[in-house]
């Protein structure tokens, strides 16, 4: 098994609460972990119809045969549950007895914010991480292998080859869970919508256009974009703001999780196709945001990461904001660095100069693979910043 780096924050986190929250998407190893992290508790999956209908029927039953304690898989399949579970936790202060997992965000933080806020600990697991893969010495020739390959451990663990991964996935997971969250009557309009997004994977996001590009509806297309939110399939990055700028851009930028996935939405059947395609410097920032919200999300952290772009067309393409100095991160593909990379670095650390009076570190994560600093600058390789 792939040690994860989510495994620590868990460990201790599990000694402070009655339960903890492991959500995110579906196959990217939450029950594996759980499993494996607490093999005491009895593994309980709430996508089984006779569980489902029993934790439905009679749920103070239910779970008076955890009294000990249990995994409750895909948790958000039975809101029942989370309201009675609140008077189980409140009985006793013993911790680490409920290990609740969900792959629909949405459902799980709205049953938890009403029955169990306080009692739990919320974490999120992606896929795998860059480093993780690392770590169980996995090798990679160039970054187009992982931007085609994408980050799911099943793929990995079973060696699948991409496309027969990812159209299973496509199949059994998103468009099922899509229909249990909204009544989509029209699955192939739906399926040119994922494809259309992944065609915009690092671009601006443009709900309207995306919608007339399908033959849908701006309020449509809206919500099919907070469905795939919901289920951990694309991340809206926000713009930073601070007063930095009047004539800044307001709209967020459309990225997925798992870049595989873009990249099998797009159609690129292979890593020689993936090496010209127009769509790589997008897939190559979508990796490097992926990683950071996987690092973030592996320590416990809030996400706090933003991109900068105003009307003149200057962009940074990463901001993190903790509360102190900001760090800013410039993506590029190419495996030779060119002068024109670090024009809008430069530009933006002037600018918060101006308005914080603070120093900021300023980073340039690129294709190639040999590491310098460029002023105050730090250049990076895609392989060595996390």
């Amino acid at each position: 098994m792939i040690k994860r780096e989510i495994k620590s924050k868990i460990t201790s986190l599990c000694t402070k609460f009655p339960a903890i929250v492991i959500c995110g998407p579906r196959q990217s190893g939450k029950t594996t972990l759980a499993r494996m992290l607490f093999p005491n508790l009895p593994y309980v999956l709430l996508e089984d119809p006779d569980t489902l209908y029993l934790s439905k029927n009679d749920p103070r039953g239910f779970l008076e045969q955890y009294g000990e304690g249990a995994i409750f898989d895909e948790i958000q399949n039975a809101p029942q549950l989370f309201s009675y579970l609140q008077g189980v936790l409140d009985k006793t202060k013993k911790t680490g007895r409920f290990i609740l997992t969900g792959s629909q965000n949405y459902l799980m933080m709205q049953n938890i914010s009403q029955s169990l806020a306080g009692r739990v600990a919320i974490l999120e697991l992606l896929p795998l991480s860059l480093h993780e893969l690392q770590n169980s010495h996995y090798n990679f020739k160039s970054y187009e292998e992982l931007l085609f390959n994408g980050f799911y451990p099943r793929k990995y663990d079973k060696n699948i080859a991409p496309h027969d991964y990812y159209s299973n996935y496509v199949k059994t997971y998103i468009e099922r869970d899509i229909r249990l969250l909204k009544n989509v009557h029209d699955q192939t309009v739906f399926h040119k919508f994922l494809k259309m997004c992944a065609n915009r994977v690092g671009q601006i996001l443009n709900v309207s256009s995306l919608g007339d590009d399908c033959g849908i509806t701006h309020n449509t297309a809206k919500a099919w974009m907070s469905l795939l939110e919901t289920s951990y399939i694309v991340y809206l990055l926000k713009p930073y703001h601070k007063n930095l700028n009047k004539r800044l851009i307001k709209s967020p930028k459309l990225y997925f999780y798992d870049v595989g996935l873009a990249s099998f939405l797009a159609d690129i059947d292979s890593i020689q196709r993936m090496q010209n395609h127009p769509l790589k410097g997008g897939l190559f920032e979508n990796m490097i945001l992926s990683e950071l919200i996987k690092q973030r999300f592996n320590n416990g952290k809030n996400l706090n990461l933003f991109f900068w772009h105003d009307q003149s067309g200057r962009e940074i393409d990463i901001i993190i904001d903790d509360g102190g100095p900001v760090q800013l991160i410039e993506v590029k593909a190419g495996r030779t660095v060119n002068s024109d990379y670090f024009k809008h670095l430069a530009y933006m650390q002037e600018l918060l100069r101006k308005h914080q009076n603070i120093s900021n570190e300023s980073y340039l994560i690129y294709g190639g693979d040999k590491g310098h600093t460029f002023n105050t600058i730090k250049v990076t390789p895609w392989n060595k910043f996390v």
